[in-house]
C-alpha cells in the first residue's frame, strides 16, 4: 500500500516525461506538418509532378526534424542502446507500438521523396535510377507520405493523450490539436526554407495561397486550446484544479506569452506588412508558439495532476 502510495504521488508530482520528450513532439509535429502542407499543395494545385521549391523546403525539413526527433526519443530511454527492441517486438493494442511502424514507414519515405525533389539539384550517383523509378510514381508516393506525416502528427497527440492521470493531457480533442498546430508550424517553416534557401519568390502563388490556409489552421488551434479549457472548467474537481494551469503560475505565463502572444498575436500582427523581415519574423514567431504549446501542454499537464 505505502509503494502503491509513493508511487502515484511520484506520478502527479513529479515531471515523468521531461524536455527531450517534448522537443521530440515539436520536431515530430514540424515534420509530418511541413510535408503533409506541401504534399497537399501540390496536389490542390495539380502540379504534383513539379519539385516546387515549397516541395523541396518541406521535405528537407520533414527528413532532418523527425531524425533529430528520434535521436531526441531514444536518448530519453532508460536504456538507450536497447531501442531496436521497440522495432522488433509489437502489440497491436499499443499506441507507442502503432506510431513504431508509422516512424517506419514515414521515416524512408519522406528520406525518399526528399531525393525526388532534390533530384535535379544534387547529383545522386549511383541511386538516380532508384530515385529515378520513385519519380515515375511520385503522385503515389506523395499520398502514402501524406498519410503518413497526418499520422505523425496526431500520433503524437495519442500517445500522450493516454496518460488518464493527467487531466490537461488526457484530451479526446489533443491529437486534432497536435495536428492544427503542426500544420500551421510545418507551413510556417516551409515557407521560410523554400524563400530563403531556394529561391521562392515571397509574393509566388503557392506561398500566397498557403500564407490563406494559415488563417483557417490556427483557427482550428484555437478552437481546439478552447474546447480543452471549457472540457477542464465544466469537468470534475480533479479536471477543475488542471485549469488552473491556464491561470495561475509560471506555465500560464508561458502559456499566455508563448502561445497566444508570440504564436497567434504576432503573426496576426505582422498579417499586413509585405516586407522580407515581417515574413521572416511572422514565421518564426508560428514555429515559437507551437514549441511553447508542446511544452505547456507537456509540462503543465503533468504538474497540475491527480
Amino acid at each position: 500500500m505505502d509503494i502503491a502510495l509513493n508511487f502515484t504521488l511520484g506520478l502527479s508530482e513529479g515531471i515523468s516525461w521531461p524536455w527531450p520528450i517534448a522537443v521530440y513532439l515539436f520536431l515530430a509535429g514540424i515534420s509530418g506538418g511541413a510535408v503533409a502542407t506541401a504534399i497537399m499543395m501540390n496536389l490542390y494545385r495539380r502540379q504534383t509532378r513539379d519539385n516546387t521549391p515549397l516541395l523541396k523546403a518541406a521535405t528537407l525539413i520533414g527528413f532532418v526534424t523527425i531524425v533529430l526527433g528520434m535521436v531526441c526519443l531514444v536518448l530519453d530511454l532508460t536504456n538507450p542502446l536497447n531501442f531496436w527492441r521497440i522495432l522488433i517486438y509489437y502489440n497491436p493494442t499499443s499506441v507507442m507500438s502503432l506510431g513504431v511502424m508509422a516512424l517506419l514507414g514515414y521515416i524512408p519515405l519522406v528520406c525518399i521523396l526528399m531525393l525526388v525533389a532534390l533530384r535535379d539539384d544534387f547529383k545522386i550517383g549511383f541511386l538516380d535510377g532508384i530515385i529515378g523509378w520513385f519519380d515515375a510514381h511520385r503522385c503515389g508516393l506523395q499520398w502514402i507520405v501524406l498519410v503518413l506525416a497526418l499520422t505523425i502528427c496526431a500520433y503524437t497527440g495519442f500517445l500522450i493523450s493516454a496518460l488518464i492521470r493527467f487531466p490537461l493531457i488526457n484530451q479526446a480533442v489533443l491529437p486534432a490539436l497536435f495536428v492544427a498546430s503542426g500544420l500551421s508550424a510545418g507551413a510556417a517553416a516551409s515557407k521560410m526554407v523554400a524563400a530563403g534557401m531556394f529561391g521562392a519568390d515571397q509574393h509566388s502563388a503557392d506561398l500566397k495561397l498557403l500564407h490563406g490556409a494559415e488563417w483557417p489552421i490556427m483557427a482550428a488551434e484555437a478552437l481546439c486550446i478552447f474546447m480543452i479549457a471549457v472540457a477542464l472548467i465544466s469537468g470534475n474537481a480533479a479536471a477543475q484544479a488542471a485549469a488552473q494551469a491556464f491561470t495561475t503560475g509560471a506555465w500560464a505565463t508561458e502559456f499566455w506569452i508563448g502561445v497566444v502572444g508570440v504564436g497567434f498575436l504576432v503573426p496576426i500582427l505582422l498579417s499586413g506588412a509585405k516586407n522580407s523581415t515581417a515574413f521572416y519574423l511572422s514565421g518564426l514567431a508560428s514555429v515559437t508558439g507551437m514549441m511553447c504549446l508542446r511544452l505547456f501542454i507537456l509540462y503543465a499537464g503533468q504538474l497540475y495532476s491527480i
